[in-house]
């Protein structure tokens, strides 16, 4: 197999990685047609086209702060192969991962020659630096995590488990009133939003968020995304 590199790029003090590679032979065709199978799901994203860096760094977003994933350029929903059309689109990825992206996020791209047409197979991995921000059209940094084939906008108890994640240092999960009303609330009615746990328990907000943080870290609570709402429940 014959292949060429990018080296990585480095502006300031921070360093961007991002590796191309162009597959010379057909042999890896039947790796990208069983990939095509698989649809899109959790980990794959089919791309028609990039024209838009902001809209590419949410799933740059949601990828990377879930459990990473690939994106196949060139290919239809349907998952007819169309080709890209310009070398442009990979500068676009780059772009939105670089510019769009916070902290920014390393990548590796491939280029496959299927049906006499280019396609770009982009892999990227879960961060360890979580939350990634994709940076929207009015210039607002967005966090985002992959559910099934969809792109969703975490909530802010993702951003709390996060948060807890990066400052934990080990402490004691401590049983007081608030711990217990939690957990009766969640055994007595199998799922609740946010919203309501509040609203009935006359919780703060900003105190119910980081209780669930705290519950969803220690494996007690999961979170269960439902006709496009997030909901609590005990695990």
């Amino acid at each position: 197999m014959k292949y060429r590199t990018k080296n990585p790029l480095v502006k300031g003090s921070s360093a961007f990685l991002c590796i191309f590679v162009h597959m010379k032979m057909n042999s890896h065709n039947d790796y990208i047609y069983r990939l095509i199978a698989e649809g899109e799901h959790q980990q794959q994203d089919f791309k028609f086209e990039i024209s838009d860096a902001r809209k590419i760094a949410k799933t740059l977003s949601a990828f990377s702060n879930t459990d990473g994933g690939r994106l196949l350029v060139g290919v239809k929903d349907n998952g007819r192969i169309s080709g890209i059309k310009s070398d442009e689109e990979i500068y676009m990825i780059e772009a939105a991962a670089k510019l769009y992206c916070s902290p920014k996020i390393d990548f590796v791209a491939k280029e496959f020659i299927m049906e006499g047409r280019t396609i770009l197979l982009i892999e990227i991995e879960t961060s360890n630096e979580k939350p990634v921000f994709a940076k929207d059209e009015n210039n607002r940094y967005l966090a985002y995590i992959r559910i099934k084939d969809e792109n969703i906008l975490a909530t802010p108890i993702h951003l709390r488990v996060w948060e807890q994640e990066r400052n934990d240092d080990g402490e004691w999960l401590e049983y007081t009133v608030k711990e217990q009303l939690l957990l009766e609330s969640l055994q007595n009615e199998p799922q609740w939003s946010l919203n309501r746990y509040c609203r009935k328990t006359k919780t703060g907000r900003r105190a119910a968020e980081n209780l669930l943080a705290k519950f969803i870290r220690y494996d007690i609570v999961e979170t269960v995304f439902d006709e496009h709402k997030f909901y609590f429940r005990l695990k």
